[in-house]
């Protein structure tokens, strides 16, 4: 697509003139990035890890080191609970038996599956790095623009990994941190989906048009439909709103595209989750992989 010189247009000028992002700039200080996000290496949690399929993930990626794997006394066998000792045996991680009530303490949450790893926390990646994936190909990064529910933030992540996006984006001020929840809900995606953490995402999104991806808004009003959507052939940032409210004036007003999923119910709007999971879909179907 051809790209056009001049002023960087607004957002709602950019939509009706249907403008491409400038080329990429050179990297710049940007007063909404903090150093740690432009750089990375900044930790966002995820030191408990809970759950049968996270925990598997954790030991099978091999991303971060693993202190110690707890297993309830008295938690039978299974498939995945034998991977996991036999993951553990492998890596020399010490695996100790502990009683339920104290494995619930530990991750925080009831719901653990008699299954908890106690972790180096997760590190970040420097923003300008979603822009060119490892191995190449286009970008299709996710944007979490207010989404705080853990369980939410988990599925989110579970869904663009499943799906094949190259990397999503944290606000780190009001934002979430990768707890046992989030880990838990996101069933081991966060071990290979590359994260970055920045002070406000309306700066990030800025900061990744420079880098030529598109920015495209997920709006239960938006004008355009999400389906068919040429634009997603293209790198692209996908952004998703806060629950009930949806995408924040300053981020909504970068989107080059504020694109609608389709509702034939009476229901106002889908889930945060359930929508990223569509969008991120349809990414995949509109270029083919």
């Amino acid at each position: 697509m051809p790209r056009p010189r001049g002023p960087r247009p607004s957002g709602a000028a950019r939509r009706r003139e249907g403008a491409a992002p400038p080329p990429r700039s050179r990297r710049t200080t940007d007063p909404g990035l903090s150093r740690g996000s432009q750089q990375g290496g900044d930790t966002l949690g995820g030191t408990h890890v809970a759950g049968r399929h996270a925990v598997r993930e954790l030991l099978s990626a091999g991303r971060r080191e693993v202190k110690e794997v707890l297993i309830a006394e008295h938690l039978g066998t299974s498939d995945v609970v034998d991977e996991i000792l036999e993951l553990a045996r492998g890596s020399s991680v010490p695996v100790r038996e502990t009683n339920r009530s104290a494995l619930g303490r530990l991750a925080g949450l009831d719901v653990h599956q008699g299954v908890l790893a106690i972790a180096e926390p997760l590190r970040t990646v420097e923003l300008d790095a979603l822009a060119k994936p490892e191995g190449g190909g286009r970008a299709t990064v996710v944007a979490l623009d207010g989404v705080t529910d853990p369980h939410n933030v988990g599925a989110v992540l579970r869904s663009a990994e499943s799906a094949g996006a190259t990397g999503a984006v944290l606000a780190r001020h009001g934002g979430p941190t990768v707890t046992a929840t989030v880990a838990k809900a996101a069933a081991g995606a966060v071990e290979h989906l590359p994260l970055a953490s920045v002070a406000r995402i309306p700066a990030a999104l800025d900061r990744l048009r420079s880098n030529g991806l598109w920015i495209v808004g997920l709006d239960s009003d938006g004008d355009s439909p999400l389906f068919g959507l040429e634009l997603l052939t293209e790198p692209v940032v996908l952004v998703l709103g806060a629950e009930g409210a949806g995408l924040s004036r300053l981020s909504r007003e970068r989107c080059d595209v504020l694109a609608s999923i389709p509702r034939k119910g009476r229901t106002a709007s889908l889930n945060v989750s359930a929508a990223a999971a569509l969008a991120c879909y349809e990414v995949l179907r509109a270029r083919g992989d």
